[in-house]
């Protein structure tokens, strides 16, 4: 499968820049790939589509605000700094991005906060934008966490421009974020209302919780053209056992087992047993979808429209069948869906 396949006209202003005004309520376009039918409903009508004893996996990571501005020293140049991960505790070192990258070099220091109180020190160069950072605070680990968390702002995609708002620190987050590490929201989750999910609780809809802490490897760009060549950052998963027995049993009782987007797609395909079914997990996983492929354990999902090129619409094609997603992205541009991680959603049955 090319790159090139993957390319589609996308009107600018198809790109959401803020969220719906209820989170269940988004437009939810369902694909049945059996019939070929699309269909056009509001988001909360999903439960129309699932019986008691059907399965949803959800995944419950959280998002941390990990997006800081910090001041290099001397010149006073404004750097944002991109937290990307920890690398030990004990020394402070994160991974991070670096923007503008030609300006940061081993042995720059970078200051933080009004006060200056935290500070932090190149030490490596990573990837053109990439370096490791040493942070230097006088506190316990505790209150320097916390400090991080004081100066970083909610980690908005790129493609939104405007300015990160108090809403965003809720709207980017699913209702059931609970285990800190993402650094992008898994947004198939963010149309789920406590409101809808007591309701699909009621109807009997069971649900297992995995965790995959979305890193640069769901959005870093392809550029090869040949897609088997394309290396996906390693993203850290983690399935418990108790979630493998309420999927297996889902599977053994051939209910629908629906995945709630493509994190919680690419972490359950990561953990699959020689017999097609869960097995437990706790590691890192850099596993790359694109069509062919034939998936194991989920046989339903739920995701949001996708931009151009990106691995996510290839997982998108890879489960839908490719020529049904391109029409169904026809579509979507023509009846004026709204696109990417504050867009709507598609239910593929």
């Amino acid at each position: 499968m090319k790159l090139s396949k993957f390319k589609f006209e996308l009107p600018e202003d198809l790109l959401a820049e803020y969220p719906a005004e209820h989170r269940d309520e988004s437009r939810l376009m369902v694909l049945d790939r059996k019939k070929k039918t699309i269909e056009h409903h509001s988001f909360k009508e999903i439960i129309n589509y699932f019986d008691e004893g059907d399965l949803m996996i959800l995944n419950n990571t959280k998002v941390f605000p990990a997006r800081m501005y910090g001041e290099k020293e001397k010149t006073g140049a404004r750097i944002e700094v991109f937290l990307l991960r920890e690398l030990n505790a004990e020394s402070r070192l994160w991974d991070v991005l670096v923007d503008p990258a030609r300006k940061i070099r081993i042995g720059n220091k970078l200051f933080f906060g009004d006060d200056e109180s935290l500070v932090a020190e190149v030490i490596d160069n990573t990837t053109s934008r990439g370096r490791t950072l040493r942070f230097l605070y006088d506190g316990t680990y505790e209150e320097f966490r916390k400090k991080l968390e004081e100066l970083g702002e909610t980690p908005l995609p790129k493609y939104i421009k405007r300015a990160v708002e108090k809403e965003d620190e809720e709207r980017y987050q699913t209702i059931y974020a609970k285990h800190e590490g993402a650094i992008a929201a898994p947004t198939a989750g963010l149309h789920f209302s406590k409101h809808l999910l007591k309701r699909l609780e009621i109807k009997g809809i069971d649900f297992a919780e995995i965790t995959l802490h979305v890193g640069l490897g769901t959005f870093n760009p392809v550029e090869v053209e040949d897609l088997s060549k394309h290396k996906m950052d390693s993203e850290r998963l983690i399935i418990m056992q108790e979630a493998v027995d309420v999927v297996n049993r889902a599977i053994n009782q051939k209910r629908r087992v629906c995945a709630v987007g493509t994190t919680v797609m690419r972490g359950v395909e990561s953990a699959v047993s020689s017999n097609n079914h869960l097995n437990s997990f706790n590691g890192w996983t850099n596993k790359f979808i694109f069509p062919p492929y034939d998936f194991s354990i989920a046989n339903c999902m739920i995701t949001n429209f996708h931009t151009p090129k990106s691995t996510l619409m290839m997982m998108a094609a890879a489960f839908a069948g490719y020529d049904f997603l391109m029409e169904a992205y026809e579509v979507a541009v023509k009846e004026k869906y709204k696109f990417y991680s504050y867009g709507d959603a598609m239910l593929i049955i």
